[in-house]
């Protein structure tokens, strides 16, 4: 690599799948990256770990319960230690951070990383639930700010690694793939009876709870469909989804002349998240080599949205677009955790969220306000809406 600048940093979510992975990379990297600030929710045993390896200047922790349980299991902490809303964004605005990898799960991300994006900071973006609630605000506040969004998602990594070098007016489509996650075989009257401990269990990928749920789903798939709308600036026909169970192609280009560009690569997030970290350089990763000759056949088939509808919602809300992607999106965080909590069955999911949306009357997006307002409707409706139990 080239000469050595030492990149501060702000990590939203340090105790996910992502922010986990992210420190690792930080830890292999110490002459490269300094973590200025870290936020998480509630898994302090995890939290104070990292503050005793990366000596944070600022955390925020979820409310202020935890941070009195930070402060007297760390009495010597120097941290500042910042509660709730405010503290996320005092985090993601900390004045030496030069790039903010915001990994927060949810709609919950959508504030702070608003925030740091008008204070100038550079993205490495791994919340795709920004984008999907968001989409036409953030990315004009991130052009209006001039500031530089990298997706960690391993498919949009994949597609912004398969776009250098080329022109935008040459993409035909964008391709994006999916493992099919556990159920990708499984028929519809075996999904009745699934539960969480099943719809965790994915085949190729660690993942937080949710976002493994989702990917159960198909909603995940959904989500990036819409993510990709936003950070690649096509439209919803130009953006396919094909699974492929190996989880080895990330995601595809294809052009006008008909060329394909593909990034393959073994199923591990520190690959994209480094990327996102390091562009447009590359660190030199100790990882393991993938094996073409020995790793089996690269399949890929379309997608079964009778057995995941969840895709199909995707593409309905961002058809609709203004607040009903938000809507979406918060019927869904509701819904995933209903499910976790055995309060609805697997195949309730779908039929939840299309009955929230065909409750709500879209609107244009104007402002961040107004998003927040469309997510509080959307989660008040499908909680009243689990609670009537009226749409099984």
């Amino acid at each position: 690599m080239s000469e050595i600048h030492l990149k501060k940093i702000a990590i939203l979510g340090s105790t996910g799948s992502i922010g986990v992975s992210t420190l690792e990379i930080v830890a292999a990297f110490p002459e490269h990256y300094q973590v200025v600030s870290l936020t998480a929710g509630r898994n302090i045993e995890l939290l104070k770990e990292q503050i005793n390896i990366f000596a944070p200047e600022m955390v925020a922790v979820a409310d202020e319960a935890a941070a009195t349980r930070l402060r007297q299991e760390l009495p010597g902490c120097t941290a500042e230690i910042l509660v709730g809303v405010d503290g996320l964004i005092r985090c993601a605005t900390h004045p030496d951070a030069g790039m903010v990898v915001s990994a927060i799960v949810g709609a919950a991300g959508l504030v702070p990383t608003m925030a740091a994006v008008r204070a100038g900071k550079h993205i490495a973006l791994a919340n795709k639930e920004i984008l999907v609630a968001a989409g036409s605000l953030f990315m004009a506040e991130v052009e209006r700010q001039g500031v530089r969004l990298i997706p960690v998602d391993s498919e949009h990594s994949a597609i912004f690694q398969s776009l250098a070098g080329q022109r935008g007016q040459d993409v035909k489509r964008l391709i994006l793939t999916a493992s099919g996650g556990p159920f990708r075989n499984t028929s519809l009257a075996d999904l009745q009876d699934v539960g969480p401990a099943d719809a965790l269990a994915h085949p190729n990928w660690d993942m937080g709870q949710k976002i493994s749920i989702d990917s159960a789903t198909m909603m995940n798939k959904g989500l990036e469909v819409i993510e990709a709308r936003w950070l690649f600036e096509l439209p919803a026909e130009a953006i396919a989804v094909h699974i492929h169970p190996q989880s080895i192609v990330h995601s595809l280009v294809e052009y006008v002349d008909g060329a394909v560009i593909a990034q393959l690569g073994i199923p591990d997030m520190k690959t994209p998240i480094a990327y996102a970290l390091s562009w447009p350089e590359r660190l030199p990763l100790k990882q393991q080599p993938l094996d073409l000759c020995g790793g089996g056949d690269l399949s890929f088939s379309q997608p079964d949205t009778e057995r995941f509808p969840c895709l199909a919602l995707a593409y309905r809300a961002l058809g609709i677009g203004g607040t009903c992607p938000a809507v979406m999106n918060a019927a869904n965080e509701v819904a995933v955790a209903a499910f976790l909590e055995r309060k609805l069955g697997f195949l309730q999911i779908p039929r939840l969220i299309s009955r929230v949306m065909d409750a709500h009357q879209p609107v244009e997006l104007e402002s961040l306000e107004q998003v927040l307002s469309a997510d509080a409707w959307g989660r008040m409706q499908a909680e009243a809406m689990i609670i009537e139990g009226a749409f099984a």
